[in-house]
């Protein structure tokens, strides 16, 4: 039987010292937004109410960008983009096979098939082989912007120039992130975003939101998150319940205040901890780029292989720090993906990546002492291996 696994997860991750989940540190100030959340009690506008509009608005200037619309999740965010564009049954979208479940899922959900290519040793999409997988059924490509590091985006826009297709942005990870002085989320037809509690802009619950290019596609996307409703009693399209709830709207913009020191506090503290592990010789770092700003979702390294992985995983937990693998699995080897008929072998990069990675915490409540506890613990490691 297929049951609830969140809450045992939520009581072990609580036993570690040095964690991934940092929300109650974040929300020790909780109370300025249970006042807020009063006034939405007091004019009972749970949906889609003047928060969710002040949050849109406030998207809308961070990001520079004319058209933000709040969803449901991060997922519906992508799902809802791709039935904007009339994906349907029997079309094809162009997607990394390293990307968290809900990428592939929104592209299933929307009916279509995901065709996979490869990534390049920084975890994102191999550029150079998209061109190769592009058929007459090919309708998006959906490039991941994985752990807030953003793709080559000048050459997969020239890709969608060239066929005529057009891109849709997992920039779940990437608020901020920026690609030569550009925003994620701000290159394609649409760039989808997640607030779920783990980002690095979250709610008390699951939510997420749209970037939109173009007034039509911005003025569609409006109507199926809510129905296809116009007023109370038109509907215009069959749509979806997909909206932001106002109490969390509530939550992301106090949240947004913030947003500056959560991601130049990751920044910080994933450049102290490359400047470290670069002095062991087993560790492997990604390459950063100067032109790319990254955000630091996940901090990611990698060893030679899985069994050292799994040692260091392992000699890490019982010092009581929580490293991760994100993704032990990668898409086309998952047993939802049987029917594609993937196998083994298909993407080497990914599935070396798989592995051999590890990931660290480094977000804004991890602090220096415990930046050098990690760093001590995977050097001893190493020492007595």
């Amino acid at each position: 039987m297929i049951k609830n696994f969140l809450p045992k997860q939520y009581a072990k991750d609580k036993k570690f010292i040095i964690k991934h989940n940092y929300l109650s540190e974040q929300f020790k100030d909780y109370n300025l937004i249970i006042n807020k959340i009063k006034k939405v009690i007091k004019y009972n506008d749970y949906t889609l109410g003047k928060e969710v509009n002040i949050f849109e608005n406030n998207i809308k200037k961070i990001l520079n960008q004319k058209y933000v619309v709040a969803v449901g999740s991060g997922t519906d965010a992508l799902m809802l983009s791709l039935k904007c564009l009339n994906i349907k049954e029997g079309d094809e979208v162009i997607t990394t096979p390293y990307t968290f479940y809900a990428t592939i899922g929104a592209i299933v959900t929307a009916g279509a098939k995901p065709v996979f290519v490869d990534v390049r040793e920084d975890y994102n999409i191999d550029v150079t082989k998209i061109e190769k997988k592009i058929t007459k059924k090919t309708k998006a490509i959906l490039p991941v912007h994985w752990s807030g590091k953003i793709c080559d985006m000048d050459e997969i826009m020239k890709i969608s120039k060239k066929y005529n297709i057009p891109i849709v942005e997992d920039a779940c990870h990437a608020i901020l992130a920026k690609y030569k002085n550009r925003y994620a989320g701000t290159f394609g037809e649409f760039g989808c975003f997640s607030l779920h509690p783990l980002k690095n802009l979250n709610i008390w619950g699951d939510g997420g939101y749209l970037v939109i290019k173009k007034k039509s596609l911005y003025k569609k996307i409006m109507l199926m998150r809510n129905h296809g409703l116009v007023g109370r009693n038109k509907n215009l399209i069959f749509g979806y319940n997909s909206r932001l709830d106002t109490i969390q709207a509530c939550v992301a913009n106090h949240l947004l205040k913030k947003l500056k020191n959560i991601t130049e506090s990751r920044i910080k503290n994933s450049n102290f901890v490359d400047q470290k592990l670069s002095l062991i010789k087993e560790i492997q770092l990604k390459q950063r780029s100067k032109n790319i700003k990254e955000v630091f979702h996940l901090y990611e390294f990698r060893v030679k292989n899985k069994k050292i992985r799994n040692g260091l995983l392992n000699h890490l937990i019982k010092k009581k720090i929580d490293a991760k693998i994100h993704y032990p699995i990668p898409m086309h080897l998952q047993p939802a993906a049987r029917e594609y008929n993937y196998k083994k072998g298909d993407f080497p990069v990914a599935e070396n990546i798989s592995n051999t990675t590890i990931s660290l915490p480094v977000h804004e409540f991890v602090n220096k002492k415990q930046l050098n506890i990690m760093i001590s613990s995977i050097r001893g490691y190493f020492e007595k291996n």
